[in-house]
């Protein structure tokens, strides 16, 4: 099939890196069709609850899963999660998602749901479970991204990221991993009571296996998703629970795509654009792109679903175009 190539890239700003954005404008930029990925039955038959579902990574994760022969519980919210820089999804988003995994053939059970609330979580991994006949996979995806300061102001660009607040912290905390840690906590029992063993896939960060400035409580965050994962790994090993971490670098989304992530990347410019972000942007990966796209981390979340990945517990997995090597 065709392969469409992506050059909105804008025009390269000095000589030193012209080589690598023609390179880069080589690589495939698709978001639509098949060429990536081969739809079979590598879930066939297997239950998925996914946190974090109406859009990005979350539904790629969806509807990859409903593709391969998965039914799916899908759970997000809506709307409704304060100071975030960036634009948050809606319930038509989530019903987007649905619609697209029905499309698949994919049995659905949807709602909306904070993972701050685990007893919440718990009523409705119970109503999917019993909707559905059982419970394979968890996908822990749904978090949030916010800029600040951990102690302090940026001496050389002093207006790029404000402190952080005490609130910011915590709720940073209570979504990324507290949430992280619910999602398990509602959902795994249900996996143990059944006997047939699964997975469990945590969606950590490349921040979460490494450090930076202005996003501190992320870090934070996303490190302690590498700590739960290994901890999981090994209470839930004798039940043939596999639990693994994937680590995205940065993903074509919502996330990334907002003025404040934007003017963090390029403090030097009042208001840059996405092909000024992206100069940079592509200059921190080992290939040549500025980002990876929602599919590249489902694809990668498929594996570790799938029972091809059966002796495969306690692993960190980046998927970041080489952002960490």
């Amino acid at each position: 099939p065709a392969i469409s190539v992506s050059t909105t890239w804008g025009e390269p700003q000095c000589d030193c890196m012209y080589s690598s954005l023609l390179f880069a404008h080589s690589l495939p930029q698709q978001t639509t069709g098949r060429w990536w990925k081969i739809m079979g039955d590598r879930l066939a038959g297997k239950v998925a609850f996914i946190t974090g579902a109406a859009r990005g990574q979350g539904r790629a994760e969806a509807v990859r899963f409903s593709e391969e022969g998965a039914s799916v519980i899908l759970v997000d919210l809506p709307g409704k999660i304060d100071n975030l820089v960036y634009e948050q999804s809606t319930r038509g988003d989530l019903d987007e998602t649905i619609a697209l995994c029905e499309a698949h053939g994919a049995t659905v059970v949807a709602a909306e749901g904070d993972v701050r609330d685990l007893a919440g979580l718990e009523k409705i991994a119970a109503d999917g479970v019993q909707a559905l006949g059982g419970l394979d996979i968890i996908v822990g995806n749904a978090g949030i991204y916010t800029i600040g300061r951990l102690v302090g102001r940026d001496p050389v660009f002093p207006g790029v990221a404000d402190v952080l607040t005490t609130q910011a912290w915590q709720d940073m905390l209570d979504i990324n991993l507290t949430g992280v840690f619910n999602t398990v906590r509602a959902a795994a029992p249900h996996m143990i009571a059944q006997g047939k063993g699964g997975s469990v896939i945590l969606t950590s960060s490349g921040a979460g296996l490494s450090g930076g400035p202005n996003i501190g409580h992320y870090v934070a965050a996303k490190h302690g998703v590498v700590g739960l994962m290994k901890s999981l790994a090994y209470e839930l090993g004798s039940h043939g629970i596999r639990v693994n971490a994937v680590h995205p670098g940065q993903v074509d989304t919502h996330m990334i795509h907002n003025d404040e992530t934007y003017r963090l990347f390029r403090p030097d410019l009042p208001e840059p654009s996405r092909e000024a972000f992206e100069m940079v942007s592509v200059q921190i990966n080992t290939i040549p792109v500025p980002y990876v796209q929602p599919i590249d981390i489902a694809n990668a979340m498929l594996f570790l679903a799938s029972d091809e990945s059966r002796y495969i517990t306690g692993v960190s997995l980046p998927v970041d175009a080489g952002t960490l090597v």
